[in-house]
């Protein structure tokens, strides 16, 4: 049971991510959705009778202006992250801004400086580092000696013609829809920055990537490698070090939550990351947490991002 009044949210935007995200929220205590804005009424209407969300409005405008909401959850396209998250710290929510926040470190930080003038929390949507399972991993680290290689990957069959994430003008894209996770979770493993990444893209000319494959190198060594695709289903993390692995069955959605350390299968508890996402950033709302992903966080992803389609397009290593 939730220790303070729950945080009363909006949602901007009508995505598909909404079912997982509104399905997370309506699993805690902790979380009040009140309301909804789309671009038209009939979308407003028809995603607050979906959902059972009190108030749906016409305009994005409109649930910025409702004095109800206090904090706003956008699921709008890549490339209208950063504008609506200004906006929405400049009519005083707090922002849980979906992944990726932005391939711009510039935007990151106009961003985060608004947020800190005002007050406001404001966040990166990486679900997964919110769960049970994302939080085992530096105990499981320590029972597989020095760490060597990471190894990472995320793609699903995208078979919509008409998906934003096939945008070029959204941001959309393989790197920037799912590859996004492989490059938070090499970065949280090891606690570090890259210093040189390589990657190479895969699509249609003038079009996506549909398929995009990187390498990150650390200062402390560490390579890791990934793959994310629009052509393929798979998931997964290995982490080896020089006395053992583990492996994550679905580390990005925890759907099972399976760890294998050294062929030994742990099963953990079914919970959905997304509440776990709710939750943490919630508490931090209400002044009884910490915020897990901050400036720092989204400041990285952000630059690694915009390294790595810089080298696929330059066909070379890009120094950080």
């Amino acid at each position: 049971m939730a220790t303070y009044e729950p945080v009363r949210w909006g949602v901007l935007g009508t995505a598909d991510i909404n079912r997982k995200w509104l399905k997370g929220a309506s699993l805690t205590d902790t979380a009040d959705v009140v309301a909804i804005g789309s671009r038209t009424t009939d979308r407003a209407e028809a995603a607050a009778a979906a959902f059972d969300i009190p108030r749906a409005h016409p305009t994005y405008e409109a649930l910025l202006a409702d004095p109800d909401v206090e904090a706003l959850y956008i699921s709008l396209p890549n490339s209208l992250h950063h504008e609506w998250t200004m906006r929405a710290l400049a009519a005083g929510k707090h922002v849980l801004c979906e992944k990726p926040y932005s391939r711009h470190p510039e935007h990151v930080e106009e961003a985060f400086d608004a947020a800190e003038r005002a007050g406001l929390v404001l966040s990166e949507a990486f679900m997964w580092r919110h769960h049970p399972q994302a939080l085992r991993i530096p105990e499981l680290l320590k029972r597989i000696g020095r760490l060597q290689t990471i190894r990472a990957s995320f793609g699903f069959v995208q078979s919509r013609q008409n998906d934003i994430r096939l945008r070029r003008d959204l941001d959309g894209g393989a790197l920037m829809d799912v590859g996004c996770y492989c490059i938070s979770g090499a970065r949280y493993v090891t606690g570090e920055e890259p210093d040189l990444v390589f990657g190479v893209g895969a699509g249609e000319p003038g079009g996506v990537d549909m398929r995009f494959t990187g390498v990150l190198r650390f200062p402390s060594g560490v390579f890791a490698e990934f793959t994310s695709a629009f052509t393929q289903d798979h998931r997964g993390l290995d982490l080896i070090g020089d006395e053992g692995t583990v492996s994550f069955g679905d580390p990005w959605q925890a759907m099972p939550a399976t760890i294998v350390v050294d062929g030994r299968q742990e099963v953990l508890e079914a919970i959905d990351p997304y509440m776990c996402e709710i939750e943490s950033v919630g508490a931090t709302i209400r002044g009884v947490g910490d915020l897990r992903l901050g400036r720092a966080d989204a400041l990285g992803q952000a630059r690694v991002l915009q390294a790595l389609l810089r080298s696929a397009d330059e066909g070379q290593a890009i120094a950080l």
